[in-house]
């Protein structure tokens, strides 16, 4: 690669920020939902309809304009969705809890990620919000944030259970361990879809989850098949499972933590026991177009969530749990160009406890 072609690489990541948030504009003041109720809309109606002045509204406009998103008619002066007119409102509510999770949760955190790095902590949650901790601790008293980073976990917890419950087998009967299964959602979506009989789910959390997981369960009709075991996983875990399940949870930790956490349920299952796991997953080959995780998620954990942890391969997943005595059965990853608007393809591993 010559001088010219790394410099125009460059220049991309120096004008991020900027871009993504005059994209993000164009949907929060209501632009792209003005053009697709009315094709055709001047910078002067548009500011109208979104109470902006014209000007600014033309300014706005100049990058989805270029980037085809949006077309722009020179003779009439109108503007009205073009790649954008392909995309489906359902498609479009998959990315925008994103797109406001990087404004309200990182941005103003990455600031502060050479300084993650080096303390190995959340130097922006300290900076900004005067908190000593992680952002899984921080959205329990900073409303912006539990909203933000909640709705779009939601989304992602909505479309990336259903496909796991699809591609795993939980004996009949089982007794079923979710692994830091928080408030219970896990073990309610694991009775609903692999129901059988004498199916019991059990929730694994800390001790002040407890309340709220419960009053879940009698709300959800399902406190007969489901309870709660308050504990920490890096101190032990529960005994007495055939199944544990492992979901959106190992890749918030580094190497050693991650086999802490495999060894500790190797530990608690006893030979021919089953652990099945959700995660994020790098693709083998970093540079494919698939590995869009990488242009994130290093920063997502580092200086924003944990100030540690990341996806891996599913070849370091499958390595680690043969480390911990586990012999893997089955992996799937997901395909991202099957995926509009995700970020990251997820992995399932299904291994057996043999040693």
């Amino acid at each position: 690669m010559n001088a010219v072609a790394t410099f125009t690489r460059l220049r991309e990541y120096m004008v991020g920020p900027s871009r993504f948030m005059i994209l993000l504009s164009c949907f929060e003041l209501g632009i792209v939902d003005a053009l697709r109720k009315r094709p055709g809309l001047t910078a002067a109606q548009l500011g109208e309809a979104v109470s902006a002045k014209p000007d600014a509204v033309e300014q706005l406009l100049h990058l989805p304009v270029k980037e085809g998103f949006v077309a722009f008619d020179k003779a009439s002066g109108g503007y009205s969705l073009d790649a954008f007119a392909g995309v489906s409102d359902a498609d479009l509510q998959r990315v925008l809890p994103v797109l406001n999770m990087i404004k309200v949760v990182m941005l103003r955190q990455l600031f502060y990620l050479t300084d993650s790095v080096r303390t190995g902590s959340i130097v922006g949650l300290d900076k900004l919000y005067g908190f000593e901790g992680n952002l899984y601790e921080a959205v329990a008293e900073h409303k912006d944030l539990r909203e933000s980073w909640a709705t779009m976990m939601d989304d992602v917890t909505a479309h990336m259970d259903p496909w796991f419950f699809r591609n795993i087998h939980i004996p009949p009967g089982s007794r079923v361990l979710d692994l830091a299964g928080n408030t219970g959602l896990g073990a309610i979506l694991t009775h609903r879809l692999k129901a059988s009989p004498g199916l019991r789910v059990t929730t694994f959390d800390l001790p002040e989850k407890e309340a709220e997981c419960l009053e879940n369960f009698r709300a959800e009709g399902v406190a007969e098949h489901c309870s709660f075991i308050g504990g920490d996983v890096f101190k032990s875990v529960p005994k007495g499972f055939d199944v544990v399940l492992i979901k959106h949870f190992l890749d918030m930790f580094d190497k050693d933590d991650v086999r802490t956490i495999l060894n500790g349920v190797s530990e608690a299952l006893d030979v021919g026991g089953k652990v099945n796991i959700l995660v994020p997953v790098y693709p083998e080959d970093i540079t494919e177009p698939s590995s869009a995780g990488v242009d994130i998620f290093p920063a997502y954990f580092l200086a924003c969530t944990m100030g540690q942890g990341g996806p891996q391969k599913l070849s370091t997943y499958r390595k680690w749990l043969e480390e911990a005595g586990f012999r893997v059965t089955r992996t799937v990853a997901q395909d991202l160009t099957t995926m509009p608007g995700a970020l990251i393809a997820h992995g399932i591993l299904c291994a057996t406890k043999v040693a």
